[in-house]
């Protein structure tokens, strides 16, 4: 099929983007990699009456590390840039590993970091990645700046706190210490399909051996992204063994909450949930 007739706009800045679609219809949309918009326009799933292509402005593609270590990453930075960057992965392996995971190289050479946060499936891995950092996402509309945090970002399915003529400009990925133990793992149909679980997983280990601090978060376990909470409880203050998180995978299967559908059930995903944990948390273990 082919998309409906639509008006096309390239800016070269962010005011002028913004000035567009202060002026057209709220059909208007943005184009930022375009592996999902496009294919949506193509199926007509998707019809706006303007396109306003971020893809000349530079600014949204800088990558920067500040004067605490905090890792700034433009929006338009390509998928496949987060994946074989390393000042990315030397700033935050667990991002650089989970984009391994993203779908097919083909696809990763287009897409966008800001475009996988701005459409927000459920199994997406770079929400949840995102979400397991604590990042902050800088959100830009015509008057006013605004940065919210991953924790408050995704609302639900496709949905998030993003207003309709606003763009994500940048990504802040706290410091990563030395020594942080982390993991990233999925179980997917094929090789290059959204998962059907993915777990992500990092703590922090004190001088006394016990874990300090930790983030766990699910991916295609829920509406969106998911922390889980009880899971992190369970692993925080203890000191790291395989019996200890077989213990956090229990509870952690009571934190998801996934959905059934052709692909899996509800029993299915939520077991699957359990093992991964275990598996990313033994695996986080040796690394650090």
């Amino acid at each position: 099929m082919k998309p409906a007739k639509f008006r096309y706009c390239s800016p070269t800045n962010v005011k002028d983007a913004l000035t567009l679609v202060s002026t057209q219809d709220d059909d208007t949309r943005f184009l930022a990699g375009g592996q999902s918009l496009v294919p949506m326009m193509n199926f007509r799933v998707a019809t706006p009456s303007v396109l306003i292509d971020l893809n000349r402005i530079s600014k949204l593609k800088n990558v920067v590390i500040d004067e605490t270590g905090r890792l700034h990453i433009g929006a338009m930075i390509r998928i496949r840039q987060l994946e074989t960057d390393p000042v990315i992965a030397n700033s935050n392996p667990l991002l650089a590993e989970a984009t391994k995971h993203i779908a097919h190289v083909q696809i990763r050479n287009r897409a966008t970091l800001g475009g996988s946060l701005a459409h927000a499936d459920p199994a997406a891995e770079l929400p949840g990645i995102t979400l397991a950092c604590d990042a902050e996402i800088h959100l830009q509309g015509e008057n006013v700046s605004r940065v919210i945090s991953a924790t408050n970002f995704f609302e639900g399915v496709f949905s998030t706190a993003l207003m309709k003529k606003e763009i994500i400009t940048k990504i802040i990925f706290p410091a990563w210490p030395i020594g942080r133990h982390w993991s990233f793992q999925e179980i997917a149909r094929r090789e290059g399909d959204f998962a059907l679980v993915g777990i992500a997983a990092w703590f922090d280990v004190n001088t006394a051996g016990k874990i300090s601090e930790t983030r766990i978060t699910a991916i295609g376990a829920g509406d969106r992204p998911l922390r889980l909470i009880s899971a992190e409880a369970v692993l925080t203050g203890e000191v790291p063994t395989s019996e200890l998180f077989e213990t956090v995978a229990t509870a952690a299967m009571q934190d998801v909450d996934p959905a059934g559908d052709i692909h899996a059930s509800i029993a299915y995903r939520r077991e699957v949930a359990g093992v991964l944990v275990t598996r990313v948390l033994s695996e986080a273990w040796t690394r650090g």
